[in-house]
């Protein structure tokens, strides 16, 4: 799968820990978790990542979900990038909506937002209807949005639109589904480059790692 970065005329920003070495991630799942065959819980096994949980995957509540992510940043012991997939990218959205002040500034380095959902489709499942609308938001911190051209739960010109409010530099896919276990993606190595502009990570060495991870997993 080739990524093709789209500047837009969203402000870009320079990668964040090349003085101060890699950020921490904290990868945020969508519906019903990422599960074992997810790349992201692939890239969880990878040194300083860990998953926020936010415990009723299966019948998730915005009121419950922003204030648990609120906490995982706070709790992290070093400065991090997010990671979210799916209904994840909403969440973080809604929390910099709802939560952001300039305390996180040092704590908050950047985000990945891969896949996010149309949330406010006519035929989006019910069970994710509590986080509509999209927040119209310009998030406060350096942020990709990769979108694919297939993704049955957001088309592609929709997701440019997020991408857009959100300020967020877009990122295409191709044809790769809604990017997840049953996408042609595996561990996603591909994606590991756009974090590292994020983290700091040297990317090939963390392509490696992941490598290396996955065939003793």
């Amino acid at each position: 799968m080739q990524l093709e970065l789209h500047h837009s005329s969203a402000k870009r920003h320079h990668p964040f820990g090349q003085e101060d070495g890699p950020h921490g991630v904290l990868t945020i799942a969508g519906l019903d978790n990422s599960g074992p065959r997810h790349w992201q819980s692939a890239w969880d096994r990878l040194p300083h990542f860990n998953r926020v949980d936010f415990g009723e995957w299966n019948e998730p509540r915005l009121h419950d979900w922003v204030p648990k992510l609120d906490r995982a940043v706070r709790e992290a012991p070093r400065g991090v990038v997010l990671v979210a997939h799916s209904l994840g990218c909403v969440a973080l959205a809604w929390w910099a909506a709802l939560s952001w002040s300039e305390a996180f500034r040092e704590k908050v380095c950047g985000a990945l937002l891969v896949a996010p959902p149309d949330v406010d489709a006519e035929d989006v499942d019910p069970r994710i209807r509590d986080f509509r609308p999209i927040p119209r938001v310009r998030l406060p911190f350096p942020s990709l949005v990769v979108a694919s051209r297939d993704d049955t739960y957001c088309s592609f010109a929709r997701a440019q639109e997020i991408a857009s409010a959100w300020g967020s530099e877009f990122v295409d896919a191709g044809f790769a589904g809604h990017i997840n276990a049953e996408s042609p993606v595996g561990a996603w190595a591909e994606g590991l480059p756009l974090l590292a502009r994020l983290t700091g990570h040297n990317p090939n060495l963390l392509v490696a790692e992941l490598g290396l991870r996955t065939a003793f997993a």
